[in-house]
């Protein structure tokens, strides 16, 4: 009997010391947790309202595969797991507020893929969300959905449906098998494929190639579905994370290479292949918006994100223990003339608070004049100004009081053009805004072939009688600005002081006068 009680003792001691192990191990995770969320909401450049990983520094963070289904937009993003590229997953009712998933598509073993690449989403033939994307060293490869939450995946056992072309291969130096994107027409699958850099067959600047098949699985290759033109881009230029789509009445290719970052051709869609007509970007030396993705949603918006890469050195990026950080959603479509038209979806009022309003201020020809009252490094800010004569007109936010940091937009109206100027956003040394290669910030320095750029200027003609109209939106270190609905800017800045919160209005050249101006603070929207 003794013994017996002993060993039951024994036992009893054995399980209390395991469950004291496994409640040890809970209790760290919970602590480290409350440490990281704490890092989070005190670190003041970390946004608070535009979509981020959740965790983690993240390289790349490309969308990829953005689906609008049973009422829920659906945001996939390129992250890491264990060195694999794989995809993240959340979800929003609103835009504004998302719900983090599990990770749906990242490499098992027996899986012929590397890494899970960029893709795109379609609704297949059965009704069913399915993916397409580029399996690193492998090919495009098929994953459908298992339930209506997007929560569960089943790569195709086919995979990859294209295999990338090696060398001793029948197809070797015929096509590109990359990035891709894919769609339904008349019930036939098409697929593009864009061009890696480097790779037979030598292409001279941005190419797609064209696939199509009946069940996707089998794939034909048809032809290259496009050829770039040499007024719009350079040779050295190639198409990645593509996404094609209609918009309005015309067809629309936008695209990143990975000198320049996204842009995009709008064109006609006939006998299977895509004519550009127009060239537009969204990125421009020193910006930092790199892979895009959009979808359609219930309301019939085109909404698309992309990557706002980091300007910080990657030991910064490391050292903080996050990056990772969409634009906001923008939502496109084609004005009378049949250009670009760029807008801010209206979901993004729920986050506004605190309204401030002004009328008919008057700002003299060389004066800067400070706001009142308007303040802040998470703000809406709309205006519109009436130029008269003025030559130039210019909000400077983030403004340190005596004027050591400050970021500025101008509207240069004789030159055409809408800059922002980040020359004295910071007094940190570890800010570097890449040009060519808008991502490479997190590069090491010695493999750099980049230049630091520090004013971003776009395209943007005021038209004769025309008011400016511009929508600044700041997110501690993301700064968006639209400008009449025809063109938008982004940059990161990252002031140094916690002072640098003023806003400031200057105009050269004639006094302006702003007609309307009305401010609100934002709203949190992230967890952390």
């Amino acid at each position: 009997m003794r013994n017996t009680t002993v060993l039951a003792v024994a036992i009893v001691i054995a399980a209390l010391s395991q469950f004291c192990l496994a409640d040890d191990h809970t209790t760290n995770l919970v602590n480290a947790a409350r440490e990281l969320r704490a890092r989070y909401l005190n670190d003041p450049h970390r946004p608070t309202w535009h979509f981020m990983a959740p965790e983690g520094v993240c390289f790349p963070f490309d969308p990829q595969g953005c689906v609008f289904w049973k009422g829920k937009y659906h945001l996939f993003y390129a992250i890491q797991v264990k060195g694999k590229g794989s995809w993240g997953h959340a979800s929003s009712i609103d835009l504004v507020h998302w719900v983090h998933h599990p990770v749906p598509l990242t490499i098992a073993p027996g899986d012929p893929e590397a890494h899970v690449f960029a893709g795109g989403a379609l609704i297949n033939l059965q009704g069913v969300p399915t993916m397409i994307y580029h399996g690193l060293h492998s090919g495009t490869c098929i994953a459908t959905s298992n339930d209506d939450d997007l929560i569960r995946w089943t790569k195709a056992p086919q995979n990859p449906v294209i295999r990338q072309p090696m060398k001793g291969d029948p197809n070797h130096g015929r096509y590109h098998v990359w990035d891709t994107c894919g769609w339904v027409r008349n019930g036939v699958y098409y697929s593009i494929s864009g061009d890696h850099p480097g790779r037979p067959p030598a292409t001279d600047g941005d190419i797609a190639y064209l696939f199509r098949s009946r069940d996707l699985v089998n794939w034909e290759y048809m032809h290259p579905f496009y050829k770039s033109d040499r007024r719009w881009t350079p040779a050295d230029e190639d198409c990645s994370c593509p996404d094609f789509f209609q918009l309005g009445n015309k067809h629309v290719l936008m695209f990143i290479s990975h000198t320049q970052g996204t842009q995009y051709y709008i064109g006609r869609y006939e006998d299977d292949r895509f004519y550009p007509e127009q060239h537009g970007k969204m990125n421009w030396p020193g910006g930092p918006v790199f892979a895009n993705d959009s979808l359609v949603d219930d309301k019939g918006r085109r909404i698309m994100w992309a990557w706002a890469c980091e300007s910080r050195e990657a030991e910064t990026q490391r050292a903080t223990g996050w990056s990772g950080v969409m634009t906001m959603p923008r939502v496109l479509s084609l004005g009378e003339n049949g250009t670009m038209r760029i807008n801010p979806p209206a979901e993004l009022a729920r986050l506004r608070m605190n309204s401030r309003r002004q009328k008919d201020l008057v700002v003299a020809d060389g004066d800067a004049v400070t706001l009142d009252g308007i303040a802040g490094d998470s703000l809406e800010l709309s205006l519109e100004v009436d130029l008269g004569e003025a030559s130039e007109f210019g909000v400077k936010v983030r403004c340190a009081p005596d004027g050591t940091e400050e970021t500025v937009i101008l509207c240069d109206i004789t030159a055409g053009v809408l800059k922002i100027d980040s020359t004295q956003s910071s007094l940190s040394e570890d800010i570097f805004q890449p040009f060519p290669y808008p991502q490479a910030a997190y590069f090491p320095k010695k493999v750099r072939q980049s230049k630091d750029i520090r004013v971003q200027e776009a395209p943007f003609q005021v038209q004769p009688g025309e008011s400016l109209k511009l929508r600044i939106f700041l997110d501690r270190s993301v700064l968006e600005v639209f400008a009449n609905g025809r063109q938008c800017v982004t940059q990161r800045i990252y002031p140094s002081r916690a002072d640098s919160k003023q806003i400031r209005f200057f105009c050269k050249g004639g006094a302006a006068t702003v007609r309307s101006l009305q401010a609100w603070d934002m709203a949190s929207a992230n967890g952390s």
